[in-house]
């Protein structure tokens, strides 16, 4: 008996129906399970926000406003206010000069003058009894003109007299060596038992009658460069008064002294573009001595009421000069400006900031604009760290 084809395809038929049906309700289980499995993820304490990171400890300072030098700095060397070299008149051995023989002369001299001078008192009572004598008939007018001429003779030899001692004074005076002024001698140029030869010619301290070198070192001075571009401010600050100047070390760290500006040359270097000007100061301690190179700042105005910040709170970027400055919500924001002045640690700002602003002065390196920033104690060195080149960005 064959068997009807269509007994068989009533089964195959219903099971092929039958298996997308399952795979789709399957799927739907797995979407169901998932969203609900996030849902209690979502809500559990594991998923909670995580907490914004700490204030980043600065030190920061106010911006304040105060008056502020305007000054030009230039590299000298200090000079001795006047410089002698101190020379022999006379020929000698060193140390056997003796003063006895010119004393002498100058002893004779006096005496010359003394004897001399009773010479002439004599002359003149003798003419104060010839001429009484000579109205009465008892001397004649010969005798009267001839103790006259005696009397004029006795006055030329006492000119005479007196000519010789101050001859022989100023003879005395080359025994001992005096400076024209008061300064530090240097080392001797001529040791003891040496002939000095005497000199009426001014020459080198290196010629074989030079004693020693005598500087003047208070008031001392300075000569030193500046910009031929500098000469207009220079001038308009000395068409106003004197004009400060100040002496540094070679460093620029040590102040040394303060004194004037004293001269300006009155030709700049067309060679090196360069003016050189010469300021005196007092020297008090002797802080400057002659041949050594210092730094000069001449105070050529004063920018009253400037707006000025630590040194240190300047940043440069790609943009230019930068600082941070902190809002009262203790969020730092980037602030360009423009430094008009620098001097000893401090910076003189042209634009950019306000008197009382807060500025960033240590700890820029964790900065970015909005971070958020605790103010430590600018006391305390150790309270903000300063990273160095190889650590910049890295410290915690």
């Amino acid at each position: 008996m064959t068997a009807s084809p269509l007994a068989t395809v009533g089964p195959a038929v219903k099971h092929g129906r039958r298996a997308p049906l399952i795979v789709g309700l399957v799927m739907i289980a797995v979407a169901s399970g998932g969203y609900l499995g996030w849902q209690h993820f979502s809500h559990g304490p594991s998923a909670a926000k995580p907490e914004p990171p700490p204030p980043v400890p600065v030190i920061a300072a106010t911006v304040q406003q105060q008056n502020f030098p305007i000054v030009l700095t230039g590299i000298g060397n200090v000079t001795a206010l006047n410089s002698a070299t101190v020379r022999s008149m006379v020929t000698e051995q060193i140390v056997s000069i003796d003063p006895s023989t010119l004393q002498a002369q100058l002893d004779q001299a006096e005496a010359n003058l003394a004897r001399d001078e009773a010479h002439l008192e004599n002359g003149r009572i003798n003419l104060g009894r010839y001429v009484p004598l000579a109205k009465q008939g008892f001397a004649t007018q010969q005798q009267v003109a001839t103790q006259q001429a005696k009397i004029a003779e006795e006055q030329a030899v006492i000119k005479a007299d007196q000519a010789a001692i101050e001859y022989a004074k100023t003879q005395l005076s080359y025994t001992k060596l005096v400076a024209p002024f008061d300064g530090v001698a240097g080392i001797r140029l001529l040791d003891v038992g040496n002939i000095i030869h005497s000199s009426t010619t001014r020459g080198s301290p290196s010629e074989p009658n030079a004693l020693v070198v005598i500087n003047q070192v208070q008031p001392i001075t300075v000569m030193f460069t500046l910009g031929a571009a500098d000469i207009p401010a220079v001038q308009e600050a000395l068409a106003k008064g004197p004009v400060k100047a100040i002496a540094l070390s070679a460093d620029g760290k040590t102040e040394l002294d303060t004194g004037t500006l004293a001269a300006l040359e009155n030709q700049a270097n067309t060679t090196s573009g360069t003016i050189t000007l010469k300021a005196s100061f007092p020297n008090p301690h002797r802080k400057l001595w002659p041949g050594m190179f210092v730094n000069v700042r001449v105070v050529t105005q004063v920018q009253e009421n400037g707006l000025t910040v630590p040194l240190d709170a300047v940043q440069q970027g790609p943009q230019g000069q930068y600082v941070f400055v902190v809002g009262s919500d203790h969020k730092v924001a980037m602030q360009p400006v423009s430094v008009r002045e620098t001097l000893n640690g401090e910076a003189l700002i042209d634009k950019g900031l306000s008197a009382g602003e807060t500025v960033v002065v240590r700890g820029q390196y964790r900065l970015t604009p909005g971070t958020v920033v605790s103010l430590a104690d600018p006391n305390d060195p150790a309270a903000v760290p300063n990273p160095t080149s190889a650590s910049a960005g890295l410290l915690p």
